[in-house]
């Protein structure tokens, strides 16, 4: 397909219009879109205040020195960071949803199962943590309850991700500017004010803080993996792989590199109180960056959040639930915050201890799923799977999910690291520290490897670079 796609009017980006259907594939007349729009869709989520608390916690929870910490945070971003970059280049060719994809690797009633667990984490789970944090800042900021502030965050995510693709993608944009430019005023205030030499000798360095700390940088970076097509889906297929790979890796790296270190940097300032992480953020701040702070802090949390509602209610009808109406996105969309809001209300008590636990959580599950869906789709190279993944009636494939659940009950069984429950080699050894990511990778692609010899699942259409063919696809039904 030629180029001249972004030029038809049908095409072009509707931001101010209620994106119609849900999970069904993009034909290519409404393909429209840069690929280094991704830039801005993955940076601008990561300038928050979670993401600097990623970097808070690998000093002062896991104990690690300063350089320590960045070592540990760049190595779990990067990895993060790359499978973003390739994940996000499955979205053009056949214009389908990350978690509808999976059903080539899970089937289409296994993919239930990662599409549902994706769904509380994206649709709850950080829903809650990133609103917490916009909420305690415009608190701090305004003087206003929280529960209000809260409110009204809540309301400006929903409003954005209701609406759908295109304003999402706008606000992405746009938000990346102003985040942009004031992070990096506020982490250059804040390494002027670091002690760097915090741990930096041998003292510093404990390889069971440093496994904690790569996780939770890995979890938090890869917390997007399952997004990642979203929003490459929309984009031309003629679109080059790597241009969306390299716009989206990076995205996803650079800001949670930055945020991170600026938050393990804030950490060795004197008299960090973790009871109130975001006030002690910004209290070296001179008061006019503290509040330019504060209202990018809030920002943030809306942009991420923005994102985490859109693919929460794209994982829900991946799932394979009916919603019979033309909104059905967006009305699953409103659901998710209504519901969000109550679920981050009960989080603002011990919100640092449970992100703790949260982020490790999320690399657990992420880690299996990655190690499936990427070898499935190596396995599957030079084929299309647009006429699998919604072909309900008669596409399984069992080694997906016997790959992902054995792995993911084995890893956690033997290698957890949390406050409510520790693994047989923790307990043992305490000082590996938390290596369930690293096993449950390694062991779901493994375990699909064979498994998928053994029970060999239908490999697809070759791949011949036309429209991809989609079979049992009603839109008034959404695929389900």
């Amino acid at each position: 397909m030629s180029d001249t796609t972004r030029a038809r009017p049908e095409a072009s980006g509707a931001p101010t219009r209620i994106e119609p259907g849900g999970i069904e594939a993009i034909p290519d007349a409404r393909r429209h879109g840069s690929p280094w729009q991704l830039f801005s869709t993955w940076t601008s989520p990561n300038l928050e205040f979670a993401t600097v608390f990623v970097g808070v916690i690998a000093v002062v929870v896991f104990g690690l020195g300063f350089w320590q910490a960045i070592a540990a945070i760049v190595l779990g971003s990067a990895l993060g960071g790359l499978t973003q970059g390739i994940l996000s280049t499955w979205g053009p060719r056949d214009g389908l949803a990350q978690m509808v994809l999976g059903r080539s690797a899970f089937g289409y009633r296994g993919n239930i199962v990662p599409s549902a667990l994706n769904t509380v984490m994206a649709g709850l789970g950080w829903f809650a943590v990133n609103s917490v944090s916009g909420a305690f800042a415009l608190s701090t900021l305004t003087g206003m309850p929280t529960v209000l502030a809260l409110l009204i965050v809540v309301v400006i995510e929903v409003a954005v991700a209701f609406i759908g693709h295109d304003l999402v993608q706008v606000f992405e944009r746009y938000a990346s500017f102003i985040l942009g430019a004031i992070f990096i005023i506020a982490t250059i205030t804040i390494f002027l004010h670091a002690d760097l030499s915090v741990g930096a000798g041998p003292e510093g360095f404990s390889f069971g803080g440093f496994t904690l700390a790569a996780g939770a940088a890995f979890g938090y970076a890869a917390g997007w993996n399952p997004y990642a097509s979203d929003y490459s889906r929309y984009l031309p297929r003629s679109t080059k792989a790597s241009t969306i790979a390299l716009a989206a890796g990076l995205g996803n790296l650079v800001s949670c590199v930055v945020l991170m270190a600026a938050g393990a940097a804030a950490a060795t300032i004197a008299g960090f109180d973790m009871t109130n992480p975001t006030t002690s953020f910004t209290s070296s701040m001179p008061p006019a960056i503290r509040d330019l702070t504060l209202v990018a802090i809030t920002i943030g949390a809306v942009a991420a959040n923005a994102l985490n509602i859109y693919s929460g209610a794209m994982s829900f009808l991946a799932a394979g639930v009916k919603i019979p109406f033309a909104l059905r996105r967006a009305i699953v969309a409103l659901g998710f915050g209504i519901i969000g809001f109550f679920v981050a209300w009960s989080a603002l008590a011990d919100a640092g201890e449970k992100y703790e636990n949260f982020l490790l959580v999320i690399a657990y599950w992420i880690s299996p799923w990655l190690g499936v869906v990427l070898v499935d789709r190596f396995l599957r190279r030079g084929t299309q799977v647009g006429v699998l993944v919604t072909d309900k009636a008669r596409y399984k494939n069992a080694a997906g999910v016997i790959s992902f659940v054995v792995a993911l009950v084995v890893s956690v069984w033997l290698f957890s690291n949390q406050t409510f429950f520790v693994g047989v080699v923790p307990a043992a050894a305490p000082g590996v520290g938390d290596l369930t990511a690293i096993v449950g990778f390694v062991l779901a692609a493994g375990l699909y490897v064979v498994l998928f010899r053994a029970f060999k699942p239908a490999l697809g259409a070759p791949e011949t670079g036309a429209e991809p063919v989609v079979i049992g696809v009603d839109a008034a039904d959404d695929v389900a």
